[in-house]
């Protein structure tokens, strides 16, 4: 089996935070997104992951092999953001005849994916209730069975959204119905979408079923990057270090980063390469690199390489 995750889209409402970073590398509590998505894939056992990058590949190349040395890893560029189905048919020399984890690059799961990867379907569609579900792709089942797929459906026919992890056992039968809309040319809401081939899987007899999602934060938002970061910092056990410092947990300092006489947290998350000094931080993650000095801040995202002196949010 292998793993696509589709990184390559430059996240129109998070554009100012990753103008020098990849969306993919934001930090989200004591790693980036795309690493809690790596560190849920291993934990599979699946170990060659095929990316989707855009402009940005060698950062996130780079990344990769540095802190997932374990992974045998595929790139694959996307020249235009055409949409998630776009993204995957590109993959499709590299993923010729492979069973698929398909887990979109912008979300973090917590979920036992076992009955995914061992169910004897063509695909398992990872699904979670929500109250809106114009958002998202949906699906409609019966006894278990996916009967149909909509994306971002104008009327809420269906309060199970797909979001996010898939595993298709007939790769072939995705590609083809992935050509097909390619060739045609064929969008909804402007884009080539996966959702679009799932259906068409449908509609040439394969079986889809779905499998719940317990838990995911959709990282495409500041505010849902915060609140990621708040979830996932609750849930980890870390010591942070820093001089002359007070910090209310729960708190992430990572080990290469300069914190010094300051207050910080709850719920404050400083990647590597970070220097705060003097400063009050409150619910606020702090891309690499950023430098602060002076500052009092709550509820905010520093970008990566950022510098701030002397504010009060």
């Amino acid at each position: 089996m292998k793993a696509i995750i589709p990184v390559a889209g430059a996240g129109s409402r998070l554009i100012e935070l990753g103008a020098s970073l990849p969306k993919a590398l934001l930090q989200v509590a004591d790693r980036p997104v795309l690493g809690h998505i790596l560190a849920r894939v291993e934990s599979a056992g699946v170990t060659e992951v095929i990316l989707v990058v855009g402009e940005q590949g060698a950062a996130i190349e780079d990344y990769v092999r540095k802190d997932f040395p374990r992974i045998r890893l595929t790139l694959v560029r996307q020249e235009k953001p055409l949409g998630l189905g776009h993204a995957v048919w590109l993959t499709r020399q590299a993923a010729a005849g492979d069973e698929l984890l398909i887990v979109y690059g912008d979300t973090i799961v917590e979920a036992d994916l076992s009955p995914a990867l061992n169910t004897d379907a063509d695909g398992a569609i990872g699904v979670r209730e929500v109250n809106d579900p114009r958002r998202f792709g949906v699906v409609i089942e019966e006894s278990g069975r996916i009967t149909r797929l909509v994306e971002k459906p104008d009327e809420p026919i269906s309060h199970l959204a797909i979001v996010g992890v898939n595993c298709i056992r007939d790769s072939a039968a995705l590609f083809a119905a992935l050509d097909c809309i390619v060739h045609e040319n064929h969008r909804t809401r402007g884009e080539i979408q996966l959702t679009d081939a799932f259906q068409r899987m449908l509609d040439a007899g394969k079986r889809l079923v779905s499998f719940p999602i317990d838990k995911w934060h959709d990282c495409g938002t500041p505010e849902a990057l915060l609140e990621a970061n708040r979830h996932l910092l609750e849930n980890l056990a870390h010591e942070p270090q820093g001089e002359g410092c007070e910090f209310t947990p729960p708190v992430y300092v990572a080990p290469t980063a300069l914190v010094k006489d300051s207050k910080i947290g709850p719920h404050v998350a400083i990647a590597a390469g970070a220097q705060v000094r003097n400063c009050v931080l409150k619910d606020c993650i702090v891309n690499e690199n950023a430098r602060l000095a002076d500052c009092d801040l709550t509820n905010r995202i520093i970008a990566y390489g950022e510098i701030i002196h002397s504010h009060r949010s």
